[in-house]
């Protein structure tokens, strides 16, 4: 199988075929996002067989991939019924097989890397570069080990505690440490020296990539099918914002859809204070965002709880981007300490019954803030991300290994 698409420039409209591995408009000489525009404008979700391929009508894939599984919705009574909300949904991407969850990385990371991996052309030889700040490399180590796709990761050394798995990996995943002290930024930086090799390596491209943004949107593609209607409002916390972009893109394909209704859902991703680049960016009320320093940077990644969320350099300016995200669904940015993640994180699993991420935590106590302060409507439809849970449950269930880097000048001399 193979889904039909065309690309389309989000700075000047213009369309164009994929000829491959795009990550960019070609003829355009200035920064902008593409984006996917779907030949098929109403999708057929009734595959729950297929895992996150369900949703492949809305997802640039050129083939199936096996082991996915699909974010899973419900409708929460007890979070709800503690701060009063009469339509709280839940988005749970993690392990919780009480309700249908079988991510096995216990991140909706995994949503992009069965889309990425799976929009590889079958001529590609060459070893996939990806950056993470570690839920990222997670997930695309288990999807290319199990599909023997050649990756070579690069993760931050004081960020490998989160590289754990159930199986031993095949030889194909390869792992890069940038220095202790280091931060998601270095690591990126580190991974770019080897994409300059284009002989032997391509860069994933983050957010500038389709698949991964495509992948995450199937997040509100899960709420929309499971409530009948594009929600009112759409919590999550967010290191680059990609997933929030991904939340938008999929809200219009789904208003062109014509089944869901034509809301523009409220977009409001959080961060973990006092990394805040986006919440400053938008605090100034401009298109412009403030490059924190390296020194800063680290700083700070060394204080918060949920150190995935430290991203230096996110594509906030960009076209097509966070920026013409939020303005354009009437969103804003918000930010939990970590007190306030820590207690939030309590407070759904004592509410729920399952364990979250930090990262959840955060956007969990954004719910929270906003309901107290009466910025949201407690008739509203609301779609709370809980983007990593499970991990707790599946740690206890399973045993797992961790990954552990090679040296560099191995993988250079090899």
């Amino acid at each position: 199988m193979s889904t039909e698409y065309i690309l389309k420039n989000c700075a000047t409209g213009r369309l164009f075929e994929d000829t491959g591995w795009l990550l960019s408009d070609p003829l355009c000489q200035h920064p902008s996002l593409i984006r996917a525009v779907y030949k098929k404008k109403q999708l057929d979700y009734d595959r729950d067989d297929k895992g996150l391929y369900r949703f492949a009508d809305w997802m640039p894939v050129r083939k199936m991939l096996k082991g996915s599984a699909a974010p899973v919705t419900y409708k929460s009574e007890a979070l709800a019924g503690y701060l009063g909300l009469k339509n709280l949904y839940v988005t749970f991407s993690g392990y919780w097989p009480q309700r249908g969850a079988f991510m096995q990385t216990c991140s909706f990371k995994e949503t992009e890397a069965y889309s990425v991996c799976a929009h590889i052309p079958e001529s590609e030889k060459r070893t996939m570069i990806v950056a993470s700040a570690g839920n990222t490399a997670r997930s695309f180590a288990r999807v290319c080990s199990q599909n023997k796709i050649p990756i070579l990761l690069f993760v931050p050394y004081d960020n490998l505690d989160t590289l754990w798995f159930e199986d031993e990996l095949d030889p194909c995943v390869k792992l890069i440490c940038s220095p202790p002290g280091s931060d998601y930024y270095d690591a990126i930086e580190m991974s770019m020296r080897f994409c300059e090799d284009k002989e032997h390596y391509y860069a994933e491209g983050g957010a500038k990539n389709i698949a991964r943004r495509d992948g995450m949107g199937t997040t509100v593609l899960s709420a929309a099918t499971f409530i009948g209607r594009i929600p009112d409002y759409y919590f999550q916390a967010v290191g680059s914002g990609t997933g929030a972009i991904a939340a938008w893109e999929a809200n219009k394909r789904l208003i062109e859809d014509g089944r869901f209704g034509n809301t523009v859902m409220r977009l409001i991703p959080s961060q973990n204070a006092p990394f805040l680049p986006l919440y400053e960016a938008w605090q100034s009320k401009g298109r412009e965002l403030k490059i924190m320093s390296a020194e800063e940077a680290r700083e700070k990644t060394g204080i918060i709880h949920s150190k995935v969320l430290a991203n230096r350099r996110p594509p906030y300016s960009i076209p097509g981007g966070l920026y013409d995200a939020l303005v354009d669904t009437g969103g804003f940015m918000d930010f939990a300490t970590n007190d306030e993640l820590e207690r939030a994180k309590s407070l759904f699993e004592e509410l729920e019954g399952i364990d979250i991420d930090p990262a959840a935590g955060v956007a969990t106590a954004s719910l929270i803030k906003n309901v107290k302060a009466g910025k949201v409507h407690p008739d509203a439809v609301i779609m709370l991300n809980i983007t990593g849970g499970g991990e707790k449950l599946f740690k206890k269930e399973h045993s797992v290994k961790y990954m552990k880097p090679m040296e560099e000048a191995t993988l250079l001399s090899a």
